[in-house]
């Protein structure tokens, strides 16, 4: 049985190339400690510190065969930890600069999408609302606001009052003041 502990650096290496699951555990555990003190004295995180450490060993596996040292192995190791570190700061760099300027945006940027949409749901509401309407009330409704008629034009097209044509606008609005308050709160709420 071969006694792992007493091997150097380079000859776990080789037999790590090799596929030895052993070596490669020996030298974790104979730089996990040293590593960790370090990426914490970067980091001053230990769960950061610890998700490095295991990076850096899971890569050393992974790349196993193809590793080919020309220095020693804690030079690789540290120089590799020190990039993965580097490399963490930068990403949190870059995703923190990010969520700041969406945070600046939501701050100073009118949310336009948000009022069109609701812009549409209040005109599609009142669109409704004006088609459930008794159909004499909806027709000077829409003579008045669509075809901009005054009530004594709307009162001569109809062959009616001026007074009856008034009377059914304030009705008219009454109802859709009504209906459309409650709807328009309703709205409001539903899209908090």
């Amino acid at each position: 049985m071969m006694e792992y502990s007493l091997m150097s650096d380079a000859e776990l290496v080789q037999l790590m190339k090799l596929d030895d699951r052993n070596a490669y555990t020996e030298i974790y555990h104979r730089y996990k400690f040293t590593l960790h003190n370090h990426a914490w004295n970067k980091t001053r995180n230990r769960e950061e510190a610890q998700d490095c450490i295991q990076e850096i060993f899971t890569g050393l596996w992974a790349k196993r065969a193809a590793l080919e040292l020309s220095s020693n192995l804690s030079g690789y190791l540290y120089t590799t930890l020190r990039n993965h570190i580097l490399n963490q700061m930068l990403r949190r760099n870059v995703q923190d600069k990010y969520m700041a300027s969406i945070q600046n945006f939501v701050n100073t940027e009118p949310v336009i999408a948000d009022h069109l949409v609701r812009e549409n749901q209040l005109r599609l509401l009142i669109e409704q609302e004006v088609a459930a309407l008794p159909p004499r009330m909806r027709e000077v409704f829409e003579l008045s606001r669509s075809e901009h008629l005054t009530h004594r034009e709307i009162a001569e097209r109809l062959g009616t009052s001026e007074q009856t044509v008034k009377k059914q606008m304030t009705n008219t609005l009454r109802v859709l003041r009504i209906k459309l308050d409650v709807l328009a709160i309703f709205i409001l709420i539903s899209n908090f």
